[in-house]
This record gives structure tokens, C-alpha cells and sequence, in this order.
């Protein structure tokens, strides 16, 4: 598949200017972190569908919104929606545009949950908000069967913990996760040699390994709910991921595909042709963020359908 003219544009344009400011940027600096989570809260700028409810939540546990586009049925089953960036900076200001168009293709509200964020609050604090967002929807009176978890980036950390928590307490799994551009290990080991033979249009490597540190803490990265891609993958439950093939994350997601399979799992791994780090999000400009978020939508939806099928 030959890259769109919009995506070739958008990888020059982020190659010439956000790659230099991520270059630049120091997220331990409180100054620094503060002025490029401004900068990504622009983002929010971006419209929703038109018709798209957001309703706040802010339980004891749990905050974040209720997001649901025209045509979302709040009965057939919900989302819990993981967002990225590199554990420090995002929320829903900067992702609600995106789980506006996943519910619109999935037909299903989402929860957008808004986790602590590091370094003011290191890891286990969004692993922990993860797992109070699903037992959320449990309470709301979605059986797990009718769950889909969905992550970008550095959610799909949060939203491999979540399985794996799930696994070891042998508690019962979501329908099925989909995970855009996952960031997955946070030793970030790998991401030179890729970057070298192909530069990444906008995550440098250094920024990376800056934000695992900075979620892992006092902990050493070897922490069994920090390293998400060693241990059992089994019973975990159908899996999609979609990945741009410029992305210097992308052999977290080979590896992270490698390793359901090897446990005898389902896990369809799309690999894109000229498409940067989470370029579903970038939908109102790229057919091929538009295209991925159309298979997204109806592997969510079927997942749930089967589910709700499989106990009929």
C-alpha cells in the first residue's frame, strides 16, 4: 500500500519542526513539562462528531468522561479508553476527538479515563487507575465480556498491565483490546538502531527512555507489572494493533504480537505503510487514519457481539 499524499506531508511536517522541539525537550524539567503539556493540549482543539455527548466523571476512583457519539448503543457494551502520552502528558482534553470517532465507528460509548500522571505520580498510580476504570464499568453493569479495552502509546502499557493484572488474578477478561503505536517497553533498548536506519518523524528515543523512567520511579524496570511483554499471555483475549511503519515503538508491537501468539492467542497486527506514531489520531486529515479507525470501530464491535453471542 502506497502511502496517501496527506501522510507523506504529515511525516515531512513533523520531521521538520515537532521532532525538533522533541529533540530539545527535557520532561524532567518542571518548566519544560509544563510548557509541552500545553502544547500537547492543543490537540484538543481538534472537533468532535457532531452530536458527541461528554459527560464528566469524578468518582472517589475514578475521573476522566463519558464519551458517546450519535448512534452509541450504552447497551450493547462500552470502551475504556487508555489514552497515550508517554505517561506524563495527555488526558482528555487531548484524546476525546479521537474516542469521539471510535465510538462513532464502534457504535459504543467510551469511558476516556484520566490516570495520574508521572513523574508527580509514579508508577503503580495509572496502572492502579486502570484497573479502578474497568471495575467502573463492572459496577456500571457491563459484564467484562461486553468490554473493550483501547489504548495509545504509552496506554498500551497501561493497557498490557491491565491483562496481565487481570491473568494473575485470574479475574475475567475484557472482550477484546486494541492498541494503537503501543509503547511497551520502557527500556526503550531497541529504539536507536530503528531510529538510525529510519528516523522517526517526531518520537526521538531519548524522549522515550525519559518518560519510562520517569513512570517506573524507584523501580526497576524488570518489576513484573512493568515489564509487559515477559510473562503468560494466555487467556488474554482477542487483540488488534495497528502500527505505522516509520515508528521507531514499532518492534514493541512485533514483540508484543510474537508473544500472544506464541501463548496460542489472536492477535492481528496491522502494519502501515508511511504512517507515523498513533496516526488513527490524525483521522480528520490522513484516509488512512480514517480507514484504520473504520477496522478498529467493527473489531470492537464484533468482539462484543460475539461475546454477547457466546452467552446467550
Amino acid at each position: 500500500m502506497t502511502p496517501s499524499v496527506q501522510s507523506r506531508a504529515l511525516a515531512a511536517l513533523l520531521t521538520g519542526s515537532l521532532r525538533h522541539v522533541a529533540d530539545r525537550a527535557r520532561l524532567h524539567n518542571p518548566v519544560q513539562r509544563r510548557l509541552v503539556r500545553e502544547l500537547f493540549n492543543l490537540v484538543g482543539c481538534t472537533p468532535l462528531v457532531r452530536g458527541t455527548r461528554v459527560d464528566p466523571v469524578a468518582g472517589a476512583a475514578v475521573r476522566g468522561e463519558w464519551i458517546a457519539a450519535p448512534g452509541a448503543d450504552e447497551a450493547a457494551g462500552a470502551i475504556l479508553y487508555l489514552h497515550g502520552g508517554g505517561f506524563i502528558l495527555g488526558g482528555p482534553r487531548t484524546h476525546r476527538h479521537l474516542v469521539s470517532a471510535l465510538s462513532a465507528v464502534s457504535g459504543l460509548p467510551a469511558l476516556l479515563l484520566e490516570y495520574r500522571r508521572a513523574p508527580e505520580h509514579p508508577f503503580p498510580a495509572a496502572a492502579d487507575d486502570a484497573l479502578a476504570g474497568l471495575r467502573w464499568l463492572l459496577e456500571a453493569g457491563y459484564p467484562a465480556g461486553r468490554i473493550v479495552v483501547v489504548a495509545d502509546s504509552a496506554g498500551g502499557h497501561l493497557a498490557a498491565g491491565l491483562l496481565a493484572d487481570l491473568h494473575r488474578g485470574r479475574s475475567a477478561m475484557p472482550a477484546a483490546a486494541v492498541l494503537f503505536s503501543p509503547f511497551l517497553d520502557l527500556t526503550g533498548a531497541t529504539l536507536d538502531a530503528r531510529d538510525a536506519a529510519r528516523r522517526d518523524p517526531f518520537v526521538p528515543p531519548e524522549r522515550v527512555r525519559e518518560c519510562g523512567l520517569a513512570y517506573a520511579g524507584r523501580l526497576a524496570f524488570t518489576h513484573r507489572r512493568l515489564d509487559v511483554l515477559r510473562g503468560d499471555k494466555r487467556r488474554w483475549p482477542p487483540m488488534l494493533i495497528q502500527v505505522g511503519d516509520t515508528e521507531c515503538l514499532l518492534g514493541d508491537s512485533e514483540r508484543l504480537a510474537e508473544a500472544v501468539w506464541a501463548a496460542g492467542g489472536h492477535c492481528e497486527l496491522q502494519v502501515w505503510p508511511g504512517q507515523v506514531h498513533v496516526f488513527p489520531a490524525f483521522y480528520p486529515l490522513l484516509p488512512e487514519g480514517r480507514a484504520a479507525l473504520r477496522d478498529a470501530g467493527r473489531f470492537a464491535r464484533a468482539a462484543v457481539s460475539a461475546s454477547v453471542a457466546a452467552t446467550a
